[in-house]
């Protein structure tokens, strides 16, 4: 079966060196070679990596065989999830008293965007037999604690950032003071949407999504990157640790996305387990990607200020391993992503497929 036009060749993706234009393409491709890399990196990487262990020689040529994708229109797919999303999160947080914080969660929360987490919540609770209106209540929460890390983040105190998405930081906008609690208010509100709103889930599977969630952003999981990122800074940090940090900081959220959709839509432990694997892959490629892209974009194209990374002496992946051999990094997440879904049904899993590749080729 043929895959839809709509997704793009990635000749102009972070990943342009290696342009794959369709799954027939990627089924060719084992991209992350040990020999490739330089012997100091090479050391770390097969002695320490976590996620992705390092390949036996007769691995190195084994072919990555991911199944045709059926007809699917992602962009219409998107489009329309993120649309409900935004229309469901404008009704939950209203303009009301006291006005000042919720025009500032409003500011931040409805500033647009992809709405990638809650549509990967979506998408696996769909994949495993659920339906999107009982998705919807996790997925809101989700784009409200993803929010609020981003105010917290761009604080002076943290990454002292004056863009987000194009438009002024919400504390350049409401102040310091009124960015902190509009992300707190956030981040108490995702909590009580999920416990308020799931009234149709069992509530053994309300509360284990919720203690996802609160799992993915505390100080085991997004907090715990923040720290180690933040003490990072100026540091000679291995391939291991930079792994580390961004499993936790950025991989955790996007983990909990998917994982809680499967939770609420009735996933058994295996398909759980399999979209969380799946859900690591595409959180340390998102990272990856933002990586490059901060080095390689302006600060037009990305929305935000460009080569903050470099200025701040971050560990970042271009820095420890080269763009080049970050990009077949990226290339090799991408490929072992589409790997743990090649257990679901294809066309069950083709929104997930389509997400894996949309993450690997965004442009900011």
């Amino acid at each position: 079966m043929a895959i839809s036009a709509t997704i793009h060749s990635y000749c102009n993706s972070v990943l342009h060196n290696y342009p794959i234009s369709d799954f027939k393409t990627l089924s060719k491709i084992r991209v992350l070679r040990l020999k490739e890399f330089p012997m100091k990196i090479k050391a770390s990487y097969a002695a320490h990596s976590a996620l992705v262990q390092p390949l036996q020689a007769e691995e190195i040529v084994k072919l990555v065989i991911i199944p045709p994708l059926p007809i699917f229109q992602f962009e219409e797919y998107m489009t329309s999830k993120a649309k409900r999303v935004n229309k469901a999160l404008d009704e939950t947080v209203q303009l009301r008293h006291p006005a000042k914080i919720h025009e500032a969660m409003r500011y931040s929360l409805l500033a647009g965007g992809k709405r990638v987490r809650p549509v990967l919540c979506i998408a696996s609770c769909e994949l495993v037999g659920g339906d999107e209106s009982s998705a919807m209540p996790v997925a809101c929460a989700l784009e409200m604690i993803h929010t609020m890390s981003l105010v917290h983040d761009d604080l002076p105190c943290m990454d002292n950032d004056d863009f987000r998405r194009g438009k002024p930081t919400n504390h350049k906008v409401f102040g310091e003071d009124t960015a902190i609690l509009a992300g707190d208010a956030l981040l108490s509100l995702a909590f009580e949407h999920v416990a308020a709103k799931s009234t149709e889930i069992s509530p053994d599977r309300v509360v284990r999504a919720i203690a996802e969630l609160g799992s993915a952003v505390g100080s085991e999981g997004l907090v715990a990157g923040e720290i180690m990122d933040i003490d990072s800074e100026g540091k000679d940090v291995s391939l291991n640790e930079l792994e580390n940090i961004h499993l936790h900081k950025t991989a955790k959220l996007l983990e909990a996305a998917v994982v809680c959709g499967a939770i609420i839509g009735g996933g058994n432990m295996i398909e759980v387990e399999r979209v969380r694997k799946y859900a690591r892959c595409i959180g340390l490629l998102f990272q990856v990607v933002d990586d490059i892209l901060d080095v390689t974009k302006s600060s037009k194209e990305l929305g935000k200020t460009a080569g903050k990374d470099l200025v701040s002496d971050k560990a970042t992946y271009p820095k420890l391993m080269g763009i080049e051999n970050a990009r077949k990094f990226a290339c090799d997440l991408l490929a072992q992503a589409t790997e743990e879904l090649a257990y679901f049904e294809v066309a069950r899993a083709a929104p997930l497929y389509h997400l894996a590749y949309y993450i690997a080729s965004r442009q900011h």
